[in-house]
This record gives structure tokens, sequence and C-alpha cells, in this order.
């Protein structure tokens, strides 16, 4: 499979303010101080935080590169909606002081800026991000382990994290004059029915995406993020710092409980077979993520999957109905601003061989079909052009 080369300054677009670096790390080696630090601000919340209920929680999750981005992005222009913002790391254990702060310190007017992904998507401070992944891996040791389950489910207890997670929810809603909080996590693919357990009505929204576009964009991703870590250890710190195992030289697959399956994938990754090593990690996820679905009424109801190319095709149509799903109103302004925002990307396209194309149906075609995606069901299709 071939891509254009990488541009000659993308190590520049991964480089890691020292304040960020020096701050994140000393968070990283303390964190039951800043634990602890989240549980006396919480103290001092007490009364505020009382009034505020954890209300159908809404989760965006599911394998990288198939949407997840855009639809957090698209949840958060919801006037009743509070995410994580870029602006909140370091210092996720204590957000209220931490947003306190930032709101009372002058800060510059950030143009926005493409992210590191090179996808178009663009950002500034105040835009969402997927920062939850710092609080779980302050709370369970040894999650992103590739030898060990990363499932937590229904049977799962963590009081101690369920209580300071409960009251982190309750802070940011407070410090965003929000009402009802939307998490973007991949992580949390395998934590549903955890998450179920700790708020019963929460919402899920899954995207799915079609094999073949969706391992090629992976791979671009993966490639994209070596080159950027290259010679930049702080690149590399800053993203297991935050959680973000998904690409990149400490990449590592996660364990749904075959560790078999697994252990393959990492072999395969180790020896160059990238093809190969992403149809089966594709076919692992999305056969654990059907298998909960089928087996478990409840997180059925809970979750709606979304195709990443229905998505692209009628976005008005998917918003409304994943804004129905979530219990959040559906002002119609919303709806002609995602028929105006969403489309197919145009930034690569896979070239695959046929002999690649044929490995990935014969490991991810079963799989896909689970889904309701046929043979090639691609987004657009490979003999035309993009369109973004």
């Amino acid at each position: 499979m071939n891509d254009k080369a990488n541009p000659p300054d993308i190590r520049d677009s991964f480089r890691v303010d020292t304040w960020v670096h020096i701050l994140g790390g000393l968070v990283e080696r303390h964190h039951r101080l800043w634990i602890r630090m989240g549980k006396i601000e919480s103290w001092f919340l007490t009364d505020a935080l009382a009034g505020i209920p954890v209300d159908k929680p809404v989760y965006v999750t599911g394998l990288a590169r198939s949407g997840s981005t855009i639809l957090l992005e698209m949840l958060d222009w919801h006037p009743d909606v509070a995410t994580h913002r870029y602006r909140d790391y370091p210092m996720l254990f204590t957000p209220y002081m931490w947003n306190r702060y930032l709101d009372r310190t002058p800060q510059n007017n950030a143009r926005p800026m493409e992210r590191s992904h090179r996808d178009g998507i663009f950002i500034t401070p105040e835009s969402p991000e997927a920062f939850e992944e710092v609080l779980w891996m302050a709370f369970f040791t040894g999650i992103h382990d590739t030898a060990i389950s990363s499932v937590l489910d229904g049977e799962c207890q963590n009081p101690e994290f369920e209580s300071f997670y409960r009251d982190h929810i309750r802070k940011l809603l407070l410090a965003r004059k929000g009402t009802r909080y939307v998490s973007k996590g991949n992580y949390n693919i395998t934590r549903m029915e955890y998450l179920l357990r700790i708020c019963e009505n929460s919402r899920f929204i899954i995207p799915v995406r079609e094999p073949v576009w969706h391992i090629a964009s992976l791979m671009k991703q993966h490639r994209l993020f070596r080159a950027g870590q290259e010679d930049n250890p702080r690149a590399v710190a800053h993203l297991r710092r935050v959680g973000h195992f998904e690409f990149g030289i400490d990449r590592r697959p996660i364990n749904t409980g075959d560790s078999q399956r697994v252990e393959e994938v990492r072999q395969l990754w180790e020896n160059g077979e990238e093809v190969e090593g992403w149809a089966r990690y594709w076919a692992h996820i999305h056969d654990f993520l059907a298998d909960r679905l089928e087996a478990n009424n409840r997180l059925k109801e809970a979750a709606m999957v979304v195709r990443y190319e229905d998505l692209c095709q009628s976005p008005a149509e998917q918003f409304r109905s994943i804004l129905e799903h979530c219990g959040l109103s559906v002002p119609e302004e919303l709806i002609g601003r995602a028929e105006e925002r969403i489309r197919f990307p145009g930034y690569y396209r896979p070239k695959f061989s046929q002999q690649e194309l044929d490995t990935i149906e014969r490991l991810t075609g079963k799989t896909a079909r689970r889904f309701g995606m046929g043979r090639f069901d691609t987004d657009p299709p490979l003999s035309t052009p993009d369109t973004r």
C-alpha cells in the first residue's frame, strides 16, 4: 500500500510544550496525590455538586478512526452538553479549580490548527477532546497491559473510582454550565457494561466503519504518528500520559479477553505485516462488540451503532437519530450544520493490492456482515476520487 510521503515538518505538530511536559509528568508520577487533591476539591464543592445529577451520560466509543472525533464535535455543538476540552490537560483531577484559574488568566487567542492526525479537523484549546482515560489509568493499574483482559463488565466494582468519577462529571458540568456529560473514549468499548452499572441510564454511540477504508486510515495514522515521534521522546511520553496507545511507537492492541488473538496481532505488527495485523485486530474488536450487544439486552437498548458511511451519506438524518437516542433536544440549526459539515474524507485514499484486499475480506468479512456491511462496501467506492 502506497501513500504520499509525510511532509518534512511532520514532527512539528507532535511537539509538546515544556510546561505541559513537566506538569504532565508530575501528575503521572503522583496519581495518588492528585486523587486526594480531586477529593478535596469535591469536598469544597459539596453543596454545589449536590444539586447536579449525572443524567444520561453519553459515551462515544469504538475503534479509532471510525468517526468518533467528529461525533464528539457534533454532540459538543449542543448547548446542554459538557465535554472535556484540550485546555483541561494536564490538571484533569481538579477540573473545576483549573478551569476557574484559566478563566481568570489572560489567554492568547489561539488560531485553529489542524490536529496532528492531519485529517482536516482543526482545534483550539476550547475544542472537545478525549481525556477521560487519564482517570481510568489512575484507578485501574495495568489497564493497558496487552497481556491482560481490559474488559470491565457489570460485575466489576471499584467504589473509590465510582465515587470520584461521578463527582468528576458533576464538576465538569458545573464548570461548563452544562446538564449532560459527553465523553469520547475508544477504550470504553470494553467498559460499557461497567459504565451502565455506574449510571444505569448511560447512552452509547458506537461508530463502525467499513474495514477497507478503516484499515487504510489506521495504517496511515500509525505511520504518521511514528514519523512524528521519531527523535521526539516528549511526544511518546505525552501520548502515554493521556492514554492514547492506538498508534505510534507505543502502539498497543486492546485485549477484549482473547489473549491469543491479541498476541497474533502484536506479532504481525512486530513483523511488519500491517495489513493482516490490522485486519485481525478489526475483527477482534468488532466481534467482541457484536457479541456483547447480542448477549446484553440492556446494553443493546442503551447503544446506537452508527455506520460511518451512513453518517457521511445522510448526516442530517443520522445526527437527528443520534440526538434522539441520547435524549437531547433536536435544534434544527444543528441538523443543518451537520448537513454542511459532514462528508467523506478526501485527504487520503487506500491503494491496496488485490492480495491485500483479499486478505482484508477473508479476515473481516464475516464480522463486517454482523454490522450490515457487505464486501468492500466502501466510502466512497475505491474506483472514484474522494470528495472532501
